[in-house]
């Protein structure tokens, strides 16, 4: 019954009845048993010390067309095909499970093949996704992105229709998995009035909430009071959408995460590549982490393995070290461009031992 909990705690007690053969009853008294023993957790049978990570947003279907010349606009260019899955949400999930979180992915898709080998691939992976909204008039979501011959992203193409059926009320009916996780991140594919939604529940359960920009468009989903969020990460021009003005220096960001800040996020985490990332600081001050030296194969994934580091850093400590987020996260972005993997296949739990003590400078800012 632990080995069927485990794998599913928000499974109902009539699916443990018919998993295991016994009446409803029967399996009643034998949670009532465990919950005395203290080996699980009251109401949605929590594990002690196994509360998941939950990531709500994207799961796609990735496609990358690498160009093999520099490329030529408007005519036809030999290129290559890969094909991969993908999504925020979905890309932190894998990078969470492959570092040994427990993690859960709350995201929608199709009745079609592409949306069966999203979720088989994800439960391979070690993902629970019993709570996914599966829908049968619509087909999962894909994002196609164009490489030049150095492996930079020139243009995107989202079909990403199908998360703007993920509402406030999936929101509610997934309340009781939200607040008994270790920590919620969600990507800014939902639309507004979810988002709003997860605000709130957040405030409701104080389970800390990690928000994760997707792109400079999708700004506009991110609603104007922020309260009930532990860390909003995003990069200098998704920063740049948010507070409506172009951001010419460092500076210039510094004053704007101080403005996000005082919208109500706790934390902010601006990323800008090679250039490392700026990041809000208990004591006021603005700290600026260098990004370590990196052979680029292929950048895409490095920004969800930043995110999914800095999550994993924070539930894994316990603490609110963001500095030693942060140089986690750069470590996982540089493992990630050095390969074409969108996720890193090769990591484990011991993955990010190195970023503890790789030497990365920072600089604080007043």
């Amino acid at each position: 019954m632990l080995q069927l909990i485990r794998a599913n705690p928000f499974i109902s007690q009539q699916e443990l009845a018919t998993e295991l053969g016994l009446s409803r009853s029967a399996v009643a008294g034998y949670i009532a048993g465990l919950i005395r023993e203290r080996k699980l957790l009251g109401r949605a049978y929590v594990l002690p010390d196994h509360r998941p990570v939950v990531c709500m947003g994207a799961a796609n279907l990735d496609r990358k067309l690498r160009s093999l010349a520099p490329l030529s606009l408007h005519t036809s260019n030999p290129a290559s095909q890969a094909e991969s899955f993908g999504g925020v949400a979905r890309n932190i999930a894998e990078n969470l499970a492959r570092l040994g979180t427990p993690v859960a992915l709350l995201t929608a898709v199709g009745s079609d093949s592409s949306g069966a080998a999203l979720l088989a691939h994800a439960e391979s992976a070690g993902i629970a996704t019993h709570g996914a909204l599966r829908l049968d008039d619509a087909a999962s979501g894909t994002y196609t992105a164009v490489l030049d011959a150095n492996g930079d992203m020139v243009v995107a193409l989202a079909d990403m229709a199908l998360y703007d059926r993920m509402t406030p009320a999936f929101v509610a009916a997934r309340e009781a998995q939200l607040a008994a996780s270790a920590l919620v991140v969600a990507d800014l594919n939902l639309p507004l009035d979810t988002v709003e939604a997860l605000l709130a529940q957040a405030r409701r359960s104080a389970v800390a909430l990690v928000l994760v920009a997707v792109s400079e468009p999708k700004m506009a989903r991110l609603p104007p009071a922020l309260a009930g969020v532990r860390l909003l990460i995003l990069n200098a021009g998704e920063l740049a959408a948010r507070v409506g003005r172009p951001l010419e220096d460092e500076a210039a960001m510094e004053a704007a995460m101080r403005e996000v800040q005082a919208q109500g996020a706790r934390d902010v985490v601006v990323t800008r590549g090679a250039a490392g990332v700026l990041l809000t600081q208990a004591d006021g001050a603005i700290a600026r982490l260098e990004a370590p030296q990196a052979e680029v194969v292929d950048v895409t994934g490095a920004g969800d393995a930043f995110a999914a580091a800095v999550c994993w850093s924070l539930v894994q400590d316990g603490s609110d070290d963001l500095m030693l987020a942060c140089r986690r996260g750069l470590h996982l972005s540089k493992l990630t461009v050095g390969t074409l993997d969108t996720v890193h296949s090769g990591l484990g739990p011991d993955s990010l031992a190195d970023a503890d003590t790789m030497n990365t400078n920072f600089l604080e800012q007043t």
